[in-house]
């Protein structure tokens, strides 16, 4: 009778690691590579010959040259391999001392202008790729002014950047920063 039990134990058990550890990661995968080629290939991004990055994954931009991406809080900043928010809540000195400090710096930039939220708070998984239209043209005079170009320049390539809703009606219109980045590269030659 035991016996028979474990013959049953083993079957479900091989039954089981076949489907949820074989089938379905492939079907999966399969799924992924038909209907989402670009995403299940990491999105990756090429110049010159050489891959720069992803455009599902932010990375640190710094200095006046490049539009700047939100804060990221995974690992030391923009750690693909700690994707995470920081956890702090929101009476952290912490994290208002961290904000305030990137306000500060973004007010002295435009001084006067409303400094866009999505420039001094991280997303969820520190690794947003994109930032709010109203971010991207916040940060445009100081991008012209670096790479001596017009801002209307600039803003023109902000808008040929601007993507809108997903399916019309899911989340908001973003800019992906890398993207933009490498455009604004490719004008500024």
């Amino acid at each position: 009778m035991l016996g028979n039990e474990v013959k049953v134990a083993f079957r479900f058990t091989v039954l089981t690691m076949l489907v949820l550890g074989i089938a379905y990661p492939l079907a999966v995968t399969g799924f992924g590579h038909a209907f989402l080629h670009e995403a299940a290939e990491g999105g990756l991004v090429s110049s010159k010959g050489w891959v720069v990055g992803s455009r599902l994954i932010g990375q640190n931009f710094t200095g006046n040259l490049y539009f700047h991406g939100r804060p990221s809080a995974a690992g030391n900043g923009y750690d693909g391999t700690a994707s995470g928010p920081s956890n702090y809540a929101e009476s952290s000195q912490a994290l208002v001392a961290r904000v305030d400090g990137d306000a500060a710096k973004y007010r002295a930039e435009n001084p006067g202008a409303s400094v866009p939220i999505d420039l001094v708070t991280a997303s969820g998984s520190g690794l947003d790729p994109d930032i709010s239209p109203a971010a991207a043209r916040f940060q445009a005079a100081r991008v012209a002014k670096a790479r001596s170009l017009p801002v209307a320049t600039v803003l023109g390539l902000i808008d040929r950047h601007v993507r809108g809703r997903q399916f019309g009606v899911l989340g908001e219109e973003r800019v992906n920063v890398l993207l933009l980045n490498l455009d604004l590269d490719g004008v500024n030659r």
